[in-house]
């Protein structure tokens, strides 16, 4: 941990001293980029910088205490360190999370969630759109920003896959173990004779990174128009607006056909692109990193059962932590909170292990 907190405090004593320098500040381009990367590293660096100076403090404390024999004035100094200590440990504390964040990834400021419907016909779509409306409902909650991406309905109003994406502060971090196989138990509205189905949906959650983040050349694309598809009647769009983006090294295919403007299409296909690029990446990262251990959260299997929905209790279960919620009513309704704040304390007291 203290081997990444050193490179960056250095690199932020750097930057500040550059910052100071006449001739960069002259240079409104480059003085930005350097601000910017300061400000990036301040979080980390400015407690860091406290955190050593109240060593030092502890340090001289010490020396005081061994060379001192008034009892009154040793009672004094051991009360001093205590304190001291109290505060550095407050602060160590306090950078853990900082680094645990950026490994976890919870800095990101956007992501793009798909849904697809899985094994279980009509009902697992119906379960889709009701797992597509729960994190609607929790992203209006958190004042969090949606933006419907790319739905395929059924006909009885499921979806067959849906994808959105969702910005603001925090909402990566809460959504990020989202990821995964998450089946329904319920009876149907078709069910006739009130049996129990169960079905299923998958979720992936991809953080949506900045353009800069990833390189996708222009020669690397294969683009397609076609129709979009609608419901027919007045509302069929007969353009072809519809856009399909085959990513030639990866070969990914990213279709998008929600929006009459062939151009919104091509937007959004694109930032569903790069974002599962970038969770290619952070896969193969992931991958190389914890090849010794695969974190029961973090191992992003998406065919993996992670939660059970079962309606006729009222109870969720997250299988990967074993936490029961007998309030399924309110977290169909975005009340997700309890949940996510359970998911990402059991991560990080994993995951500081290897901090």
């Amino acid at each position: 941990m203290f081997e990444r907190l050193q490179s960056d405090y250095r690199r932020f004593g750097e930057l500040q001293s550059a910052l100071e320098d006449p001739s960069i500040a002259v240079d409104p381009a480059r003085y930005a980029a350097l601000a910017k990367e300061r400000g990036s590293l301040a979080k980390l660096a400015i407690p860091y910088g406290k955190y050593l100076e109240l060593g030092r403090k502890i340090a001289e404390a010490e020396q005081l205490l061994s060379a001192e024999s008034d009892p009154s004035m040793r009672e004094y100094a051991e009360a001093e360190i205590a304190s001291l200590n109290a505060e550095q440990a407050r602060i160590g504390e306090a950078l853990r999370d900082v680094l645990y964040d950026r490994q976890a990834g919870a800095d990101h400021a956007a992501l793009i969630v798909e849904i697809r419907a899985g094994t279980g016909g009509d009902e697992a779509a119906l379960f889709a759109r009701d797992l597509f409306n729960m994190y609607q409902r929790y992203a209006d909650r958190s004042g969090w920003k949606f933006e419907t991406l790319e739905i395929a309905p059924t006909e009885l109003g499921g979806f067959r896959e849906a994808s959105f994406g969702i910005s603001g502060e925090g909402a990566f971090r809460r959504l990020q173990f989202e990821s995964g196989g998450h089946r329904v138990q319920r009876v149907p509205a078709t069910e006739t004779q009130g049996r129990i189905h169960t079905s299923a949906a998958t979720v992936a959650v991809l953080p949506e990174p900045e353009e800069v983040e990833i390189e996708i050349r222009t020669e690397d694309l294969q683009i397609d128009v076609m129709r979009s598809g609608g419901p027919g009647g007045q509302h069929q769009n007969k353009t072809e607006s519809g856009v399909r983006i085959t990513h030639l090294p990866s070969g990914l295919v990213i279709n998008c056909r929600d929006e009459r403007s062939q151009h919104k299409n091509k937007t959004k296909a694109m930032r569903i692109l790069r974002g599962r690029l970038y969770d290619q990446i952070r896969e193969q990262n992931r991958e190389l990193r914890d090849n010794q251990r695969r974190s029961l959260i973090g191992s992003g299997d998406r065919s993996q059962r992670i939660r059970t929905y079962n309606f006729p209790q009222n109870r969720m279960t997250d299988h990967r932590i074993n936490l029961s919620l007998y309030c399924l009513d309110r977290i169909m309704l975005g009340e997700l909170d309890e949940l996510t704040s359970a998911l990402i304390d059991h991560d990080r007291r994993e995951q500081l292990g290897d901090l």
